[in-house]
């Protein structure tokens, strides 16, 4: 059974998510604060968690940042902070996915499945895959998640990671943003690809200091993307 964790300060958001991923045989565990949170998340195992951002103590951002730190489990931001400012924030600190309030219960479920069934997958995969791809001057391991551009290691969060990889696996394809995002996250857009902006900007932005001459993500204007 997949447990997730929930750190909302609202009890009454706390207690409609518990009861929705409860309802979906799922386990739930839920804290209050953010150091309460903070230390659930660190010293147990979680399939998934969902992070509220402004929380008593130890804020969402911070929180995510120092799981990044040690782990790879699936983060979903809820949060009634709608800034696209706050979502970028959220994405770059190492996030999977970003709800604003107010949310569809039975949308959050889905994406948590989502989330989870993709990590698990992917989790298997590299448990049997030793995959070294290697384009131009672009090398990305697999089974590690490490990516290199020349002699450099660029640091990339899981989701990046797959977007690059899954780019650099067929260069000239184009992939429109519909197909791209749902290839890495697991689940349709609804029209809303503005997370996968984020992470190919962030992709472009760290390849580009890592080496100026390298510009491998090609945007198609009115289609999409391609790696080249």
């Amino acid at each position: 059974m997949s447990k997730i964790l929930i750190v909302e300060d609202d009890e009454n958001i706390l207690e409609l998510e518990k009861d929705y991923i409860e309802a979906s045989n799922m386990e739930a565990q839920g804290a209050t604060n953010g150091n309460d949170g903070l230390e659930l998340a660190l010293n147990n195992d979680y399939d998934l968690i969902l992070l509220d951002v402004m929380l008593p103590g130890i804020n969402g951002f911070d929180i995510c940042k120092k799981i990044r730190e040690t782990k790879n489990t699936p983060v979903i931001f809820v949060t009634a902070k709608r800034e696209e400012i706050d979502k970028i924030s959220g994405l770059g600190f190492g996030a999977d996915d970003y709800i604003v309030k107010p949310f569809s219960p039975a949308e959050l479920v889905a994406r948590i499945k989502a989330h989870i069934n993709r990590y698990k997958t992917l989790t298997s995969q590299n448990e049997q895959e030793k995959d070294v791809l290697v384009r131009d001057n672009i090398k990305l391991f697999k089974n590690t998640g490490e990516a290199f551009v020349g002699d450099k290691e660029i640091t990339l969060t899981k989701k990046e990671f797959e977007v690059l990889y899954i780019l650099a696996s067929h260069p000239n394809t184009i992939y429109s943003k519909a197909e791209l995002f749902e290839s890495v996250w697991g689940y349709d857009s609804l029209g809303d690809t503005s997370t996968l902006t984020v992470h190919i900007n962030r992709l472009r932005d760290k390849i580009k200091e890592a080496d100026e001459n390298t510009d491998c993500i090609k945007t198609i204007w009115g289609r999409g993307y391609k790696f080249k």
